[in-house]
């Protein structure tokens, strides 16, 4: 028998459902390796880009942080498998990175960008799905392969590209072997507390419709996007499949509103630091200071690492192709606007409806 509250009252089902999804916009979460993943991250950023800046070749800047990706995958426990995680994910950045760089010698870039992109989306879900990826999802993958292809190209610079890549993966890689190394020998740190349980696998029918899904995200953000003449498209086939990293519908949902309110926040951050004009070597420094800031509150809170995200791309993207400030900041806006709110609807109109939330 249900005992009613003391005013004889009971919630409404939508006043639950809405209060679940506040507590879940505002909770933070645990992440008890995370400082190691911020530590991996920022240095295998920071020295390509360092090495670029001394050659006087950060219009490569990009090719080399995908690359560099690799570092944040397998979590922050030692296990002794998570290398062939990186290995895995370094070839396929690499690939990615190398089909936009290809993708972006033709003149009609911006289009033939959006179905390549969307390829991408649909394997990068399928093998996440699989291999049971951390973090999960086609997100990185798929920035990759797009932002690759927006910037101009020519068969010198598309192996540049691919070999620039691969090399800062194989660091991203290194500094991984290295750090467990040092753990296991050195006695430096304490034993790894057990690793957060996975969440379940999602059935073989919700893994289908997750790939169709992330690669339709993909075409509508990336063709509304490029349609409209906004610069950076790119920003918006990534932000398309953002709230598809989260396995529940509501987490989704969360994540979409994450993704807009964070980069709202964001946008201040980085237009501040745009405004400072800061050196080339400065700004190496606060991306790799960024990378880690972001890398420490990601899996606590994603939210307020994309105080940290926004300003990291912007100055990634000002660092190789200076832009106007105000151009810049507004394209971000309003490409998260279009990704999210497509990936929203992708998440609604796929709802899983036999689970809650």
């Amino acid at each position: 028998m249900t005992i009613p509250p003391p005013d004889g009252s009971f919630p409404a089902p939508g006043h639950s459902r809405i209060r679940r999804l506040l507590d879940d916009l505002v909770r933070v979460q645990d992440a008890p390796h995370a400082h190691r993943v911020a530590v991996r991250a920022a240095i295998a950023v920071l020295l390509p880009l360092l090495a670029l800046w001394s050659t006087g070749r950060l219009d490569l800047a990009a090719y080399a942080t995908f690359g560099a990706f690799a570092s944040v995958y397998g979590g922050g426990a030692r296990t002794p498998h998570r290398w062939r995680t990186q290995t895995e994910l370094a070839v396929i950045l690499t690939l990615a990175v190398a089909s936009g760089a290809l993708v972006a010698l033709s003149p009609q870039r911006s289009w033939w960008a959006i179905p390549v992109a969307a390829g991408w989306a649909s394997f990068a879900a399928a093998r996440s799905d699989r291999r049971r990826w951390r973090p999960p999802g086609p997100m990185f993958p798929v920035f990759a392969v797009a932002t690759a292809a927006a910037i101009p190209s020519t068969p010198g610079q598309v192996l540049a590209a691919t070999a620039l890549t691969a090399a800062t993966a194989a660091l991203a890689i290194a500094l991984g072997v290295v750090e467990v190394v040092l753990i296991k020998h050195t006695g430096i740190r304490p034993p790894d507390p057990p690793a957060a349980p996975l969440p379940s696998m999602p059935s073989r029918a919700r893994q289908r419709i997750h790939l169709v899904r992330c690669g339709i995200v993909v075409l509508a953000a990336g063709t509304i996007a490029t349609a409209s003449g906004i610069g950076h498209p790119y920003w918006a086939i990534v932000a398309s499949v953002t709230p598809l990293t989260v396995f529940t519908f509501r987490g989704q949902v969360v994540r979409g509103i994450h993704r807009v309110l964070g980069t709202m926040a964001g946008l201040l951050l980085a237009g501040a630091l745009l405004l400072l004009a800061l050196p080339a070597f400065a700004v190496v420094i606060i991306i790799a200071a960024l990378q880690a800031a972001t890398e420490l509150l990601v899996v606590r809170h994603y939210g307020l690492a994309l105080i940290f995200i926004t300003p990291l791309a912007l100055l990634s993207v000002q660092l190789a192709h200076p832009e106007p400030i105000h151009t810049l900041l507004a394209d971000r806006f309003a490409e998260t606007l279009i990704g999210v709110g497509v990936g929203v609807v992708a998440a609604v109109l796929t709802r899983n409806r036999e689970i809650a939330g």
